[in-house]
């Protein structure tokens, strides 16, 4: 046998122990590649009691295609204005504006790759539904073999309605008042496991790193993919396409679930926070927080051109952070902003860095923010 031979053993899931032999192919045949892929992998293992072949096997996550990703498939002359980007540069009004157009084209498609083909094919947006419809019954249809019949309807639709509550935080009557929450829980828990959604934790988010401080009660949800999530929200192309800039402010939960993704690593267990303040007449909210070192750094969404910073502003009074970062449709910026913020017996003075960049540059966040920390 050759040393360029590949062995690659699809829907691995079906025959669990498969998994367990894995080890006798590294043991005996270390010459031999061997590549095995399935979906909803961690389904099957939960109903399965077996030594796993640790050390032998290495693990990797296929997510969603990534914004620059689709936007290489589709217009690669557009990449090198977000991967180039420099803090201190502009983008050309009409290149902005072709990534708006891109990025909004995203929302629609997402990065499921039989999507992303068949928009690059056809760029018929009503073939991408039909994907989208085909993907969400597999999905629903495979979860028939994992789960009792009760169980299965509670999947199903914890499935369908986790795309309705993105931004939101979590609470399990609202997605299923007949079923107990403890089982409403378990159902989220399998798949986050099984990277169909993701948890955003709420930390208090004193220091890093920012997982050690967060409680695992309050957490909000992200779908696996914003084409997906838009699909079974019910959002078509043509309303999406027709909301101008004011009217996105009330679709936010797309844009929130498009910036999401895109900070989840893919390579790592998902360890995403928000920071949530709740009180009587004072409740403020951070779309996510992420660190950079030892600078803890909020990042507000917006879908639109505008809205207000209320929270941003509320955080760094909180928690005294220097930057801040805001994503939206508007060209880049970074300027120095002060303003009196409002605390309980009357407001106080707070000054901050903040960076804001088009949504379509989220991907460059982490570089973008070491620049400055480095700067």
């Amino acid at each position: 046998m050759s040393h360029d031979t590949v062995l690659f053993l699809d829907e691995i899931q079906a025959t669990p122990h498969a998994i367990q032999a894995l080890r006798y192919f590294f043991e005996i045949k270390p010459e031999l590649a061997v590549i095995s892929a399935g979906s909803l992998l961690e389904f099957a293992l939960a109903d399965h009691h077996f030594s796993m072949p640790v050390g032998r096997i290495e693990y990797y996550h296929l997510g969603p295609m990534t914004f620059s990703e689709f936007l290489t498939a589709l217009e690669p002359k557009l990449v090198s204005y977000c991967t180039e980007f420099k803090i201190d540069q502009t983008i050309p009004l009409t290149a902005h504006q072709k990534l708006i157009k891109r990025q909004r084209e995203y929302l629609f498609v997402g990065g499921m790759p039989e999507a992303v083909q068949v928009f690059i094919e056809t760029g018929a947006l009503g073939e991408v539904t039909a994907v989208h419809r085909s993907i969400a019954e597999t999905y629903q249809d495979d979860f028939s073999k994992y789960a009792s019949k009760k169980d299965l309807v509670l999947m199903q639709r914890v499935f369908r309605q986790i795309p309705r509550i993105i931004g939101q935080k979590v609470k399990y009557s609202n997605i299923s008042k007949e079923d107990r929450s403890r089982e409403v829980k378990a159902v989220i828990d399998l798949l986050v496991k099984a990277r169909v959604c993701h948890q955003v934790f709420h930390s208090h988010c004193s220091g890093v790193p920012l997982m050690a401080d967060i409680n695992e009660n309050v957490y909000k949800l992200l779908f696996m993919d914003v084409g997906m999530a838009a699909y079974l929200s019910g959002l078509d192309w043509i309303a999406l396409q027709a909301l101008d800039g004011q009217a996105l402010v009330n679709e936010g939960k797309l844009a929130e679930q498009f910036v999401g993704q895109h900070l989840v690593n893919p390579f790592d267990p998902p360890r995403l926070t928000y920071w949530l303040r709740e009180a009587k007449s004072a409740n403020a909210e951070v779309d996510y927080v992420t660190a950079s070192g030892s600078q803890v750094v909020p990042i507000e969404v917006k879908a639109g051109k505008s809205g207000t910073l209320k929270s941003l502003q509320q955080f760094v009074v909180n928690k005294h952070t220097d930057l801040c970062i805001r994503f939206d449709l508007n060209p880049p910026n970074i300027g120095r902003i002060t303003h009196a913020a409002r605390v309980s017996d009357g407001s106080v003075p707070a000054s901050y860095t903040l960076m804001s960049l088009p949504l379509y540059i989220v991907e460059e966040l982490p570089r973008l923010v070491n620049e400055i920390r480095m700067g």
